[in-house]
């Protein structure tokens, strides 16, 4: 599968930049999935197993937050590509899951798009 191709998994619980970030994404050639808690993404996890990559926030409503979502899949599908994200929280290297990147919001759309496909690559070689 080419990097242009990849399926990627946006969770975030602002519409607004979830719908945003989706059409983006999808307008870079991915092939995108979203979901607007951690609970629902995990769902989907269950569901598609084709996903490679993770884009979430952290800070959501629900029995998870983006950081413990992000743990859950770099431990069950380690072969996934996780971006972390926040406007309100700033999180430590250590804190994050191996291989992890955090970007504080706002970001820059063409600097996510490479970091999933620099993420993805990694992961998939």
């Amino acid at each position: 599968m080419t990097t242009d191709m990849l399926s990627v998994l946006v969770v975030e619980d602002e519409a607004l930049i979830r719908l945003s970030l989706v059409a983006d994404l999808e307008d870079a050639g991915f092939r995108v999935f979203e979901a607007c808690t951690a609970d629902q993404a995990l769902d989907i996890f269950n569901l598609d197993q084709g996903i490679e990559a993770l884009f979430t926030d952290i800070d959501m409503p629900g029995s998870l937050d983006g950081l413990q979502l992000a743990r859950i899949v770099r431990k069950t599908w380690p072969h996934v590509a996780i971006i972390l994200t926040s406007g309100h929280l700033k999180v430590g290297k250590a804190d994050l899951p191996v291989d992890a990147p955090f970007l504080s919001k706002p970001y820059d759309v063409g600097r996510v798009v490479n970091h999933i496909r620099e993420l993805a690559r990694r992961q998939l070689s």
